[in-house]
């Protein structure tokens, strides 16, 4: 087996600036609650160097550092953060699962685990896999540490000493620095010697059992192999056994999960209670364009989207947006927001933010060498949502023919792109006339000679009635009051040369023009 381990070392600060990316490089620190006497959780390196440290109160983190950043720790933004991890990871393996939380100095710390199992057939080496993870996790703004191993626990130690010392002691196959982190391969014969000198804290294990540990001199994982095993859980409690055990490859380990879930869900948590559009959509608009970069490392396009707000008082309202087709444009889905919100007033001003969507495939069109190209089926689906909001969903569609004798009548079923043609012999041409219905009907002035129209007054023929067939007589619905028709049809020249079919409706006794020969 082969595990990979993608580590983000400061979830915290990477959350939050992947949310801002306006703070990047500059000071800037979470802390662990309100007013200015919580403790700062996370610092950045930028404030690290102004003086700033971690579990110093705001209050004094501002007076060492006067142009310090403080924001408040937000759950949600630390787990979409996880979440979006966990994409990346699914981007670049089938397998992959997040790590359990950590405690202690790696309490911050997040962590998912790839199955690297075959990965040298697609990216030529397990590096190269470890370095297109590493470029994955970087465009969705997280940074990261990756390390390959042939084990979860020993590919997490790896991945926290990369986090730790940048440079190795150990004969590994590949050790390199990426933009935005570092990567690092173990040989499964290299593992031992790799994880000797490492010193006992990044086993992670409690305060007690270090405790105990120390004061029996044990600092390193080789002074803690060269212990006794029998009688060492008595002495030391059973945990130690547990990382006698991380020190191994387990060859029984469960196989990591397959995606099952396409469900994807961007939270945040606002500062200050938001109660007009305008700095709610620019909020939203953030949330969207992170959204969809999961969703593009999964090759996903974004689905009908649930939009709940988090109002004051402990409400919530939540609204359910509908898109006609998945969909990757983030102009679009910030104007299907606006729609949305301005569809119904906020009863209290929005303290929270949460969007939930599952990703569907986009749909793809299939080019013909010999026609040209049609629209994008993206850009179709985009359009027809726009008209249907505009016109109705009863008035969008594709006009079919429906089962009745009315002349008027007609369906609407939904539009599908049409597919490729089947090549069809060309026919001769017959001199047959086409019929051109005319929706609504044209009104008419008719004079009538023997019960046929002998001169007529409209919008589309005038003058004296050279030529007429007819009446062709067609009724219905008598069952109905409502819907009964009967109408009496004539194909009529008038005398300014045009062909038209026109009609003398009995129950409205009008006359009208309903079509015209072209």
């Amino acid at each position: 087996m082969r595990i990979a381990c993608a580590r983000v070392a400061d979830l915290p600060l990477a959350a939050e600036q992947r949310a801002h990316p306006e703070l990047r490089g500059r000071p800037l620190a979470i802390a662990g609650g309100e007013g200015a006497r919580a403790e700062l959780i996370s610092v950045s390196p930028e404030a690290q160097r102004a003086g700033v440290r971690v579990g110093t109160s705001v209050a004094h983190a501002r007076s060492v550092c006067a142009v310090l950043a403080v924001r408040i720790v937000s759950p949600s933004l630390a787990q979409t953060a996880r979440d979006a991890l966990l994409d990346a990871a699914f981007a670049c393996a089938p397998r992959a699962a997040p790590a359990p939380c950590s405690g202690g100095v790696f309490a911050s710390e997040a962590a998912v685990y790839v199955d690297a199992e075959g990965t040298g057939a697609l990216f030529r080496s397990e590096a190269g896999f470890a370095t297109a993870l590493v470029e994955r996790i970087r465009r969705l703004g997280l940074p990261v540490d990756v390390a390959v191993a042939s084990s979860r626990h020993v590919a997490s130690i790896a991945a926290r000493r990369l986090g730790v010392i940048d440079t190795f002691p150990c004969r590994d196959e590949a050790v390199g620095a990426a933009e935005a982190g570092r990567v690092l391969v173990l040989l499964p014969e290299q593992e031992r010697d790799f994880l000797a000198p490492l010193p006992i804290d990044l086993l992670d294990p409690d305060d007690a059992l270090a405790e105990a540990l120390t004061r029996f001199g044990v600092h390193t994982v080789r002074d803690l192999l060269a212990l006794p095993r029998r009688g060492l859980a008595t002495r030391l409690g059973v945990g130690v056994l547990e990382l006698l055990q991380r020190m191994h490859a387990d060859r029984d380990e469960t196989p990591l999960p397959e995606l099952r879930d396409a469900r994807l869900v961007e939270a945040i948590d606002l500062e200050a209670p938001v109660d007009r559009l305008e700095p709610l959509l620019f909020v939203l608009q953030g949330l969207l364009s992170r959204l969809l970069e999961r969703l593009e490392a999964r090759h996903l396009g974004c689905g009908d989207i649930a939009l709940a707000l988090d109002l004051e008082g402990g409400a919530r309202d939540v609204r359910h947006i509908g898109l006609a087709a998945p969909s990757a444009d983030l102009r679009v889905l910030v104007r299907i927001a606006r729609h949305a919100l301005e569809s119904r007033r906020l009863e209290a001003p929005a303290a929270g933010v949460r969007i939930e969507t599952r990703g569907r495939p986009l749909r793809r069109d299939q080019l013909d060498l010999f026609r040209p190209a049609g629209p994008a089926p993206g850009v179709l689906g985009e359009a027809l949502a726009a008209l249907q909001s505009l016109c109705g969903d009863a008035r969008v569609g594709t006009p079919i023919a429906a089962d009745s004798h009315h002349p008027d009548v007609f369906e609407v079923t939904p539009f599908a792109s049409p597919g490729i043609p089947e090549p069809a012999e060309a026919a001769p041409f017959t001199g047959a006339l086409v019929l051109r219905a005319l929706r609504p009907p044209v009104p008419a002035q008719v004079r009538r000679y023997r019960q046929c129209p002998a001169w007529i007054r409209s919008a589309v023929a005038n003058g004296r009635v050279v030529r007429c067939a007819g009446p062709w007589r067609t009724t219905g619905g008598w069952w109905s009051k409502e819907g009964r028709f009967a109408f009496d049809h004539f194909d009529v020249q008038s005398e300014d040369g045009v062909v038209i079919r026109l009609r003398y409706d009995h129950v409205g006794r009008v006359w009208q023009i309903d079509a015209v020969y072209d």
